[in-house]
């Protein structure tokens, strides 16, 4: 059986806190992390921890920011543009660009939802799998960072894994065959995406719960979230 639980009570993650103290606390009211165990933690938790949060007055907008944000705030815009590495498409104020990371999304990861304060976004880890390497060397178990994305011809968000460490993050079925006797060629399941869009269930979106357990799940091998990044010559998108 597959459990998913909320890691509740704990406090607003502020830059410098030990974040990894403070999910092992909040595991605790569950029995302490177990071996199979997989933590999602939520990147704004993440990104707050390690000081990825920009004060928007601060920001000179350049002329390119004001051009892609329309009616929007032009330094919120010029925010996206310093993190994106290739704008994919835009239609002021709304920016869909690739991050330097390689992930392709709606600002290129930068928000102002959960924001610690008001005039604030918050950017995605420099380097997500190194933090979730970082909070899996030391909690022992398998660690995935989430963020919600959109996806084509499809409404709504859904969690993603954008960090990855302690865990295979794609079953690779190619080669094996199905039950009538079929050789499937390309099958490959987002495992690492699956368990974020579980885990985000009990997390929520305004109930202030960073991270959850999801326990039950047989899983083997390591990897990173790069390995779900769709190859440029069969991204059908580009």
């Amino acid at each position: 059986m597959i459990a998913v639980l909320p890691l509740e009570g704990i406090p607003e993650i502020e830059e410098g806190d030990d974040l990894a103290a403070l999910l092992e606390e909040g595991a605790a009211r569950h029995g302490g992390l177990q071996a199979r165990d997989v933590l999602v933690v939520a990147q704004k938790a993440v990104s707050k921890a390690e000081g990825r949060v920009v004060v928007l007055e601060e920001i000179e907008p350049s002329d390119a920011a004001r051009e892609h944000a329309g009616e929007g705030d032009p330094r919120h815009v010029e925010v996206i543009l310093r993190e994106t590495a290739r704008v994919v498409r835009s239609r002021p104020p709304l920016v869909i660009a690739e991050t330097r990371h390689g992930f392709v999304c709606a600002s290129a990861g930068v928000d102002s939802s959960n924001a610690p304060g008001s005039g604030t976004v918050v950017l995605l880890p420099a380097d997500p799998d190194a933090s979730a390497r970082s909070l899996h060397e030391r909690l022992g178990v398998a660690v995935i960072v989430s963020d919600s994305f959109g996806r084509p011809f499809r409404q709504g968000t859904t969690d993603v894994a954008i960090g990855v460490a302690g865990l295979a993050p794609l079953l690779d079925y190619r080669g094996t065959r199905d039950r009538v006797g079929y050789e499937l060629k390309t099958t490959q399941i987002a495992v690492a995406d699956e368990i974020a869009g579980a885990a985000e269930l009990v997390m929520g979106k305004t109930d202030g719960i960073p991270a959850a357990i999801v326990r039950g799940l047989a899983l083997e091998g390591d990897g990173t979230a790069r390995d779900l990044l769709m190859p440029p010559d069969r991204d059908l998108f580009r």
